[in-house]
């Protein structure tokens, strides 16, 4: 047996249920698993209901419980007593509402897993043997845990410590760490399934993790417009990773289609499970090359029953923390300028002209003198830090005090008449009428006012409690005696004086991260100081001069958490064996050597060498059409972002759709963007656009460039050369 319902069609998977059906008249194994399924199956759709009906009771029952209580609360405030038994009664109300919210969300998660099973209720099964008691179990693992009404467990989540023999063992004897002790047992069996809602289509035994079967089976299947979870096929050296002890920095050094970003995600569902009552998605932070990509990862948490989390880029970071208007910048700064910042701090002491004055309508509302007159308030604070705390709290009730003036003059008041109906419903939660103005006492008339300014000086408020009232610009410049500072050190100096950072945050994980700049990290690992970090990435495809190499990176960790440790994923599971060669000619030398691929063999990668302008047109068309008519999704790849416009130009109509940062992979055709926007996707077919020396020189860059480019391709590989194709093929010529 050798299907797998991964990425077939209709008619195959009915063929593949035809097939099943007479495995299982021949196949006592597979009639009995089949058997079991049909079980677990109706005990999944009964949990289903039950948990769709208490959701309904619990909504009933709130809403009578609701009108209940809104008919008995008064509001009595005539007395002290009467005062305490109101504010009883609303404490009891309260926990009365917090019970439903509890009942409701435990049997909505319920019902979310059941519909997630429900789909494919396990993946597998492992017996195993308890070495001190000779008990046997039988488990059956799935994306994620289920019991049914008497707690006894239909489904064991893949996360649960008992899983790891599967994932990380051969069959024997092995052992797993559950509440920080050692199980020993004995690995009886390691069975694989491929199933389909209620359908088993296909069983393995295997001992091996890379001998497995429904890897390779899932490997063959088209690529699709969003990334799949691999919980069924994660492997030994991928499971490592996924299941590290927490560490305060864990570098992943892995070659293209190792699974890196596909293993980043499963350790987030897995800490997700290990913390399930201490974590939540706004306490991670997912870093992404581009917005492209991050719709392109989306699902996959989902999938596994969890929350994406906190998911930005660089940019999308960046502008998060600087003054709106401000650009992001240039990444490219010395390291060196943000270690000289570091230096300057020790000495630093605010100057006059260091503030930014709060201002409305051209009123001064706290001016910059004010400013820093309140730092010398402290002169026992060293600036920094502290010193601000101190002086954003008293800004803060300079302000409000300068808002409460204002508030009761009649130039101010008089506005509030002015004011659209839904503006004042907004603000006020009432109308007001010229007419009744008599009627309204000048206190409440005056907070009105303070809540109208409020709302027109909400930038002053932002200012404040983003600290943006401080000039760092000019605070760079007098520091560096230079221009003013980047983006980049604009962010690192606003930390250094301020001591801005997310303390909410407790894992950050940064794909692609040799992309990255040092500057760039030193920014982030500043920022996120108290999380721990997982960086992966891949030497071979830094494809952006300039950033920071491993041993850079480890460095600079090391310099500022103390500690990292090294991980690395030497197998591709993506390319074919012929395609996995070529990329292997491309790597760094001492990682080419250990460069594998458990892909099954496919069309050798095609190099065609044009001549002229007009052969190589032809070539380009002739590669497009034929992706086009194949099945799955291809690309042509470009090396710059101004070559999309010059080749869709030569190509005319027969060019492909053009996908950029804002689009969406589609499930198929034929996709042209460039490279840059490449990285971390794949497609069936590649088509490179040049490579001739001028596009790939045979240097570093070019280098890592053409790696990154080639290893995009799943199945087909066609290489298209304007002239004579660049020296970096040579190896691979000769092989």
């Amino acid at each position: 047996m050798s299907h797998s319902s991964e990425g077939l069609s209709a008619a195959e998977i009915a063929q593949a249920e035809t097939d099943a059906a007479r495995d299982a008249a021949c196949d006592p194994v597979f009639a009995n698993e089949q058997a079991h399924l049909d079980e677990t199956y109706r005990t999944l759709e009964r949990i289903g209901r039950a948990a769709a009906a208490k959701l309904e009771k619990i909504a009933a029952d709130a809403s009578a419980d609701k009108d209940a209580m809104a008919s008995e609360l008064t509001a009595n405030t005539a007395t002290d007593d009467d005062i305490l038994e109101m504010q009883a009664e609303f404490a009891q109300v309260n926990r009365i509402i917090d019970a439903y919210n509890l009942s409701h969300d435990l049997e909505a998660e319920r019902l979310r897993n059941v519909e997630i099973l429900l789909k494919q209720p396990y993946f597998a099964k492992i017996v195993v043997e308890a070495a001190k008691t000779g008990a046997v179990r039988e488990l059956y693992l799935g994306t994620v845990g289920m019991s049914d009404e008497r707690y006894e467990r239909v489904v064991v989540d893949w996360r649960s410590p008992v899983a790891e023999v599967f994932y990380n063992q051969a069959n024997g004897p092995t052992s797993f760490v559950a509440n920080g002790r050692t199980v020993d047992v004995d690995l009886k069996l390691r069975r694989q399934f491929d199933i389909r809602r209620n359908k088993l289509l296909n069983y393995f035994d295997t001992t091996v993790a890379i001998e497995d079967p429904l890897l390779i089976a899932s490997l063959t299947r088209q690529r699709s417009s969003q990334m799949q979870a691999i919980t069924a096929t994660i492997q030994r050296e991928q499971n490592v990773v996924v299941r590290h002890e927490d560490v305060p920095v864990l570098l992943v050094s892995g070659i293209a289609g190792s699974g890196k970003t596909s293993v980043l995600l499963q350790r987030i569902a897995y800490l997700f499970y290990q913390n399930r009552t201490s974590l939540r998605p706004e306490n991670l932070y997912l870093i992404t090359p581009n917005e492209l990509f991050e719709r392109y990862i989306s699902g996959v948490l989902p999938d596994l029953g969890e929350e994406n989390p906190e998911t930005l880029t660089w940019q999308a970071f960046a502008a998060r923390l600087l003054p709106p208007g401000r650009g992001v910048g240039s990444a490219a700064v010395p390291l060196e300028r943000l270690r000289e910042l570091d230096a300057a701090m020790e000495s630093f002491a605010f100057e006059p002209g260091d503030f930014v004055s709060l201002t409305w309508r051209g009123k001064r509302l706290v001016g910059s003198d004010q400013m820093y007159a309140a730092t010398l308030k402290h002169p026992r604070e060293q600036a920094g830090a502290y010193q601000v705390a101190l002086v954003r709290t008293w800004l803060e009730k300079q302000l409000v005090g300068r808002l409460r003036g204002l508030a009761a003059t009649d130039e101010v008041q008089s506005e509030l008449y002015d004011l659209p109906l839904q503006e004042q419903l907004r603000l006020f939660d009432e109308p007001l009428s010229p007419l009744e103005g008599d009627n309204i006492d000048e206190k409440t008339l005056a907070d009105f006012a303070f809540l109208y300014l409020q709302d027109q000086c909400a930038d002053a408020f932002r200012m404040l409690e983003n600290d943006d009232w401080i000039d760092y610009d000019r605070i760079g410049r007098r520091i560096t005696g230079g221009e003013g500072p980047t983006g980049l050190e604009w962010i690192y100096l606003k930390m250094l004086v301020t001591n801005a950072c997310e303390r909410n945050a407790r894992y950050v994980f940064i794909d692609e991260v040799q992309d990255y700049t040092a500057s760039q990290l030193l920014v982030l690992a500043r920022y996120f100081r108290e999380a721990n970090f997982l960086l992966l990435g891949d030497p071979n495809q830094a494809i952006i001069e300039g950033t920071a190499t491993f041993p850079q990176i480890e460095a600079l960790f090391g310099r500022e958490r103390g500690e990292t440790v090294r991980c690395r994923l030497n197998t591709s599971y993506r390319s074919t064996p012929e395609i996995t060669a070529l990329f292997a000619t491309l790597a760094d030398r001492d990682e080419a050597m250990d460069i594998s691929s458990v892909q099954r063999d496919e069309t050798v990668p095609q190099l065609i060498e044009c001549a002229d302008d007009e052969a190589y047109v032809a070539a380009l068309r002739e590669c497009v059409r034929t992706s086009r008519e194949s099945e799955g999704l291809s690309a042509l790849i470009v090396p710059w972002k101004q070559d999309v416009k010059r080749i869709s130009a030569l190509l005319g109509d027969d060019a492909p759709a053009v996908l950029d940062d804002s689009g969406r992979l589609p499930a198929s055709g034929v996709v042209m963007l460039p490279l840059k926007l490449a990285k971390g996707l794949e497609f069936d077919r590649v088509i490179l656009a040049n490579a001739s020396e001028r596009v790939f020189p045979a240097n570093d860059l070019g280098r890592h460039r053409l790696y990154t480019a080639a290893s995009r391709a799943t199945r087909d590989l066609a290489i298209v050369s304007q002239g004579p194709a660049t020296p970096l093929l040579d190896a691979w010529k000769a092989r």
